[in-house]
């Protein structure tokens, strides 16, 4: 281990020591590399999984202060183990991890120089996070790190961050790869899996905090909801049909509503009992329909009062009507965990993939990202490529440069993705702005 101009580097597998440079601000630490004991420190800063600067000798990182000086902590959810500012250095907090089930949770509690601490076990019911909090208490200074704080993790997350607590989303996966690749056994344990989130929080620097539940909570509730009764209310649909289709010849026209098949069953007689027994159940199925509908209606009417209770100005783009802007903001969250608006069309999925080979330059479609966004995104630049509009003159311009159909509206989507990105960010600030 040896220090050169105010930096510091070292040799893996030994002991952590932490040089920090006095100059740099935010929340950000220099020096903190992973050489800590055990299988925590070393394996993920080989596999990649820290995602944090490796320090050199002086004069070869010129500018890196400067740089990080003016990097927006606005731009970046997270960047290494969360401090406190004293006079002259930075405190690096102790990080606990948590793996959360339905009917447990384990924390472990994980210095910055990768030791664990003895691990805790509780159940969950409404004492749980004081009996943590309690536990906690002997590190004044700590940072939270849940596996899955949108899924099975959320009820801790949120209780914790009402206790004023810094906590990180950790993904499973991201846990799990720490967990493999960090450890020379394949035993799968709570203990484990915790100390494996805690590791991630240790070393990426990436990662979401999260945040108290908002109005995006809310639209997510109320679409997915309705999304669920559109979807049952096609099944019965269909059920419908083939009801009716055994009761009268030929069968009911396609676009059937529940009004023309009640007027349709009155216009039937039955002769068999099985003929009967089908009129019966259409007749509740044609209920059931209508009290589909009467709720879908409703979810409609408060999905457009949260939209315009947001400020949001997404119903302004051609193609994006409350429907589809309330899924978008839903589905998107947080906009600052986005650092720009490519990283946001990585997310979307309509960032192409770059699969160039010698002279050949071409890309092809991305399959990754939130799908449910990327079709929101879709529906958009169909409207865009049907209907007159500066999309259509896009997508047009892009078929006399001899792209097909598919490349255009790909790269529709894509500035499409870009003109979301740019609303929301420019919603958020002009919000704050009135707020203040």
């Amino acid at each position: 281990m040896g220090s050169r101009g105010g930096h510091c580097y070292y040799e893996l597998g030994s002991p952590l020591t932490c040089l920090l440079t006095p100059d740099i601000t935010g929340l950000q630490p220099y020096g903190v590399q992973g050489a800590g004991p055990g299988w925590l420190a070393s394996p993920l800063a080989a596999s990649g999984l820290a995602n944090q600067e490796r320090a050199h000798p002086a004069g070869t990182r010129r500018g890196v202060a400067r740089q990080r000086r003016d990097r927006s902590v606005s731009q970046v959810a997270h960047r290494g183990p969360f401090h406190r500012r004293s006079e002259e250095r930075f405190q690096l907090v102790i990080t606990i991890g948590i793996d959360p089930h339905k009917i447990s949770l384990t924390a472990v509690a994980v210095g910055p120089d990768g030791q664990p601490h003895p691990p805790i076990r509780l159940v969950v019911d409404k004492s749980t996070p004081a009996a943590l909090l309690t536990w906690a208490t002997q590190w004044p200074e700590r940072q939270w790190a849940v596996e899955g704080a949108t899924g099975l993790g959320r009820g801790i997350a949120q209780q914790l961050i009402s206790a004023g607590e810094f906590v990180l989303d950790v993904p499973a996966k991201l846990a799990a790869r720490a967990r493999l690749l960090g450890s020379s056994s394949a035993r799968k344990t709570d203990v484990a899996d915790a100390i494996s989130v805690a590791a991630v929080a240790l070393h990426n620097r990436r990662l979401n905090r999260v945040q108290v539940e908002d109005h995006t909570t809310i639209m997510r509730l109320l679409t997915d909801r309705r999304e669920d009764l559109v979807a049952e209310h096609t099944r019965w649909i269909n059920r419908l049909h083939v009801l009716l289709r055994d009761l009268h010849p030929g069968g009911a026209e396609v676009r059937l509503d529940t009004i023309d098949a009640a007027a349709l069953l009155a216009k039937i007689r039955p002769v068999t009992a099985a003929d009967q027994q089908r009129k019966q159940i259409a007749r509740d199925v044609v209920r059931d329909l209508k009290r589909h509908e009467a709720s879908i209606k409703e979810l409609e009417k408060q999905l457009r009062a949260a939209v315009a209770a947001s400020g949001t100005t997404l119903t302004q783009i051609q193609g994006i009507g409350f429907l589809t802007a309330a899924k978008i903001l839903a589905l998107t969250g947080a906009i600052r965990r986005f650092p720009n608006q490519e990283h946001y069309a990585s997310y979307t999925g309509t960032a192409p993939i770059d699969v160039s080979s010698g002279e050949q330059q071409t890309h092809r479609l991305s399959r990754r990202g939130n799908r449910q966004l990327n079709a929101a995104i879709h529906v958009a630049a169909v409207t865009q490529a049907r209907d007159p509009g500066p999309g259509r003159d896009h997508y047009r311009r892009k078929i006399a440069e001899h792209k097909t159909a598919k490349e255009a509206r790909r790269s529709l989507k894509r500035r499409i993705s870009n003109a979301v990105y740019r609303r929301i960010l420019a919603d958020q600030q002009r919000l704050q702005l009135e707020a203040a």
